[in-house]
């Protein structure tokens, strides 16, 4: 595989963090438990009244013996969340991913925020193409699987665009905030510790997937596409040493999924589309089951088209970057 190390990688070399995997990824842990608190906060005020009427309602509250699963909770859970009222300010309040990992990276770990990869240069051009991207991805998969019949796509009725809007504004935090922790954070950390790009790659693409673990319908497919999607922007990121491309892939891969072509995104319930997709096939390794159509093996093979075209684009990069370094040298001497 390539070991192409992008100038990000560099900058994150300076920093204080560990030199030690094990300990980064610790480290990790302790960030993300101290970004999901925060996190909680928004949603759990706006379901705290709901919640409890709820378990009154089922006989949790006047019956003792009736026992409170883990599943029950997520299922409860997720039907709280799922109403806009509540879904749009949960992604909203994912804003503190970003902010922690920036905190962390800029006040603990003592490098530069341009070491995750947050450049001035390029942001329009860089977040535009992404978007251009994210959208052709997504579009391509769900109109794939609709074609060969997995699928069934209808117009809705009633459409809220202004819904849909806050919607879009939300995903672009959300879409931001995850590619700021996973690739902005993780990656270059572990790839300005000295480790090879590909491990750097791997390792945070794989702890993006875990991360969607307790999500409704995860299971071994997902968790592969979930981490080639983490593979695919990993690749793109350093590709063009720039975080904002890959936020905009994020942000629109799931604003087309859940707000365009009303598919459940990795396992959350509906939210307001224009068009709904119906599951056809009752085959979960074609229409993804629970988790969504990110759990589809027609993800896999736009996922693996994406990976092969950066993977491609990096081996004609790295020539020229060596060629570069020549003629620097040529001229230093």
């Amino acid at each position: 595989m390539l070991d192409f190390r992008p100038k990000m990688f560099d900058e994150a070399s300076k920093s204080h963090a560990s030199k030690n995997i094990v300990i980064i990824i610790i480290c990790f842990i302790v960030v993300m438990a101290v970004i999901f608190l925060l996190e909680l906060i928004i949603p759990a005020v706006l379901i705290m009244k709901p919640m409890m009427q709820e378990l009154y309602e089922q006989g949790y509250l006047s019956d003792p013996s009736k026992k409170f699963t883990l599943s029950e909770s997520m299922k409860i859970t997720s039907k709280l969340t799922a109403p806009a009222k509540v879904m749009i300010p949960m992604l909203f309040s994912t804003v503190f991913g970003t902010l922690v990992s920036i905190f962390y990276c800029r006040c603990v770990e003592m490098r530069p925020v341009r070491s995750m990869g947050a450049r001035k240069k390029g942001f329009f051009a860089q977040y535009i193409s992404g978007l251009a991207a994210g959208f052709v991805m997504m579009s391509a998969i769900a109109l794939l699987s609709a074609a060969l019949g997995i699928t069934r796509l209808k117009l809705c009725s009633n459409i809220n665009f202004g819904i849909i809007g806050l919607y879009f504004l939300g995903f672009v935090v959300q879409g931001m905030s995850e590619e700021f922790i996973f690739r902005g954070y993780l990656m270059n950390t572990i790839g300005g510790s000295g480790y090879k790009t590909y491990i750097a790659v791997a390792v945070s693409a794989a702890i993006f997937a875990l991360a969607h673990a307790s999500n409704p319908g995860f299971g071994p497919l997902p968790f592969i596409n979930l981490t080639m999607f983490g593979v695919f922007a990993a690749l793109t990121m350093i590709l063009y040493d720039n975080i904002w491309g890959v936020c905009a892939i994020h942000s629109i891969w799931n604003f087309t999924q859940g707000c365009l072509y009303g598919i459940s995104v990795s396992g959350s319930s509906g939210s307001e589309s224009i068009l709904r997709s119906t599951p056809v096939s009752s085959h979960a390794f074609l229409t993804g089951g629970k988790f969504g159509i990110e759990g589809s093996i027609i993800t896999t093979l736009v996922l693996g088209i994406g990976i092969a075209s950066s993977l491609y684009a990096l081996s004609r990069k790295e020539p020229q970057k060596e060629a570069d370094t020549s003629e620097n040298v040529s001229e230093d001497l």
